[in-house]
């Protein structure tokens, strides 16, 4: 991995150029999201995956705000992955790595949840009044307690978990973390793996677990209002976020995801991960970046304001 450091001052001085006059140029009055170009092979640092190509099939406010997120991204080391899609015309963007495998912090809850009131409602299980109360807290205020107790009752055979999750939910690059438990908070994922299951949801779950579902994401409680809750109340968002520290190569270090949808009707579905490197990095750090990210997209003012959770 490499810092935006290897890529020289010529680069990040055209990289802050073109941020500035995209931003400049953008119609916040009518925030609207379309495709991009793809995410870069895996150990690509986010800046050296970023691109400022304009996708073909939008507008240009459009096309100048993926240009401008692209340069934020840019100005990232570590691993950076978005992917927005708009369900009205079936468009997507995906910038920096969007398929980049990050720790899921406490994103699978969402998952989780889904599963859950789809076994309820088939017959295979029972949720009773505790366990509707945890499913609550769970997405409400990623309640770690009420998950591990859900996952304790319910999630006997994970591996036929995981297999949902993959098969059914579209999270076809989501894997247990080899050498840790298989459960809910030991997960990688990309954010096309977080961007296909809230497609899942909002396009093919039952209409009432639906409704449940994106009812709990647009009320969540403060320690998640940031990342694509960003973009403002008057974009109706829903999200569910994660946030925590992981080890890998034997380092820890910060890791920030945001899934949720924006617009009338959860028109844009949007998701968005963030592993940082180890050393000087925090998680105001991820929670800015990544809210600044979606709200620059969406055609919000920046810094957008977000709460840092504070339970580390």
């Amino acid at each position: 991995m490499r810092s935006r450091v290897a890529i020289g001052l010529a680069v990040a001085i055209l990289v802050v150029g073109l941020a500035i006059v995209a931003v400049g140029l953008f119609d916040r009055s009518s925030p609207v999201a379309g495709p991009g170009a793809g995410s870069a092979p895996p150990g690509t640092s986010a800046s050296q995956a970023a691109s400022s190509g304009a996708p073909a099939g939008w507008d240009a406010a459009q096309q100048q705000r993926f240009a401008a997120a692209s340069a934020l991204i840019a100005t990232k080391s570590g691993h950076v992955g978005i992917v927005v899609r708009d369900r009205s015309t079936g468009l997507v963007w995906r910038g920096g790595e969007a398929d980049f495998p990050i720790w899921a912090g406490s994103t699978p809850k969402l998952a989780f949840a889904v599963a859950l009131r789809e076994q309820a409602r088939a017959g295979e299980i029972t949720l009773d009044a505790t366990a509707n109360a945890q499913i609550a807290k769970m997405l409400n205020v990623s309640d770690n307690n009420s998950a591990d107790t859900l996952w304790n009752r319910y999630a006997k055979q994970p591996a036929t978990w995981m297999k949902r999750f993959q098969d059914r939910y579209g999270m076809t690059g989501a894997t247990y973390v080899a050498g840790f438990p298989s459960r809910w908070g030991f997960v990688k994922c990309s954010a096309q793996d977080l961007a296909n299951l809230m497609s899942y949801i909002l396009d093919k779950l039952d209409p009432t677990d639906r409704a449940y579902i994106t009812t709990a994401m647009q009320s969540v409680g403060s320690v998640q209002q940031w990342g694509v809750w960003g973009v403002g109340a008057a974009l109706h968002p829903g999200v569910k976020d994660g946030w925590s520290v992981e080890k890998d190569d034997g380092k820890d270090h910060w890791i920030t995801a945001t899934v949720g949808f924006v617009g009338p009707d959860q028109r844009y579905v949007v998701a968005a991960m963030y592993h940082q490197l180890p050393g000087g990095d925090s998680i105001s750090e991820g929670v800015h970046t990544l809210t600044d990210l979606v709200a620059t997209v969406f055609g919000t003012p920046v810094p957008a304001p977000a709460t840092i959770p504070r339970d580390f």
